[in-house]
């Protein structure tokens, strides 16, 4: 928990109007950066922070969460306006940085089952909609254009992705071994594109509006940086594959036409109609890749949960993804 005793007083010189007393609640789903709702006797606020402990070479950067949304506020892309940032670990242990409370929706299944067949629908073509945004974000003009290294972002990822995994001598296993060496000898070469790449864009990262299906702000930035596009769009249509059972709940088997929820290839061209694209080359690879990336995230957050530093109870059910994930991405590059 937060030790209010240091934040309040430094929170008061720091965002304007902040007073006391506070009251602290931790949002428990979030899988990175432990969240935290601050409620004072005026406002809400909510609080995130880099987890104790030793952390993953540039894993858990708040500080990029807060510089890419400074940075888009009042663009086409929605963010809740964060209000400090604090680079100071004596205050709380870690880093850390404030915004604004949003109240919305969040939606943690994707199979959307509480709403009817035309809402999912709109859900998905919002999201569609709101990714083909954050790609279109100018870069220049909303001074992202140094937020990361504008070329090679998926030869960089992969060598960035593969050392973690080998850094988890206990967690090795020859069908991830495989997919590696497949993605280094598939590896295309760079094509020129880039944009503004969320890194983890998920339902549950979205809020919608409370009385409609509109975005009202993209979260969890953390792993935000320039890069290919196509890294977002194969990370978004990952949960088709992906079991009802899991911890993050997938659509595995359930009839899509029937729930409204368009197929893997509706998506990508509601997307690329976003985009005025008239295709996407080098999909099986961005998915594959996908599949190995968000196997090895999940190993991490297994990690830390054996290091007793997780940011929630339910890391270890999240870590139990990871063989099935690269299980998954091992068979796509087995097919035809």
């Amino acid at each position: 928990m937060l030790d209010l005793e240091q934040l309040e007083p430094y929170l008061s010189i720091h965002i304007n109007g902040f007073a006391g007393p506070v009251t602290v609640r931790t949002f428990p789903k979030g899988q990175s950066n432990p969240t935290f709702l601050l409620t004072t006797p005026t406002r809400k606020y909510v609080l995130r922070k880099k987890p104790e402990g030793k952390l993953l070479k540039s894993a858990h950067a708040v500080e990029r969460e807060f510089c890419v949304q400074s940075a888009l506020l009042g663009s086409d892309v929605p963010v809740a306006r964060v209000l400090h940032l604090c680079l100071d670990a004596s205050v709380l242990g870690t880093e850390f940085y404030v915004m604004e409370f949003a109240d919305g929706r969040v939606f943690w299944d994707p199979a959307l089952p509480d709403l009817s067949r035309c809402d999912r629908q709109k859900v998905y073509a919002e999201m569609a909609r709101v990714l083909a945004a954050i790609h279109s974000v100018d870069l220049n003009a909303t001074g992202l254009h140094n937020f990361g290294k504008p070329e090679g972002y998926f030869a960089r990822q992969l060598r960035r992705w593969s050392s973690q995994y080998a850094a988890l001598r206990d967690k090795q296993s020859p069908e991830m071994d495989e997919l590696i060496d497949w993605l280094k000898e598939n590896l295309p070469e760079d094509d020129g594109q880039v944009v503004l790449v969320h890194g983890d864009y998920r339902i549950d990262n979205l809020m919608f509006e409370a009385d409609s299906f509109r975005v009202k702000a993209v979260f969890d930035w953390e792993l935000s940086t320039l890069g290919h596009p196509l890294a977002d769009l194969a990370y978004q249509v990952m949960q088709r594959a992906m079991g009802r059972d899991w911890q993050l709940k997938g659509l595995q088997g359930l009839d899509l036409e029937a729930l409204g929820i368009p197929s893997e290839e509706n998506y990508v061209s509601a997307y690329c109609s976003h985009r005025d694209l008239d295709g996407i080359a080098h999909w099986k690879f961005a998915k594959a890749f996908a599949f190995f990336r968000f196997s090895i995230i999940c190993h991490g957050v297994e990690k830390r949960e054996s290091e007793g530093n997780a940011a929630s109870p339910d890391a270890r059910c999240v870590g139990k993804m990871a063989p099935l994930l690269a299980r998954i991405g091992y068979n796509l590059i087995k097919k035809k």
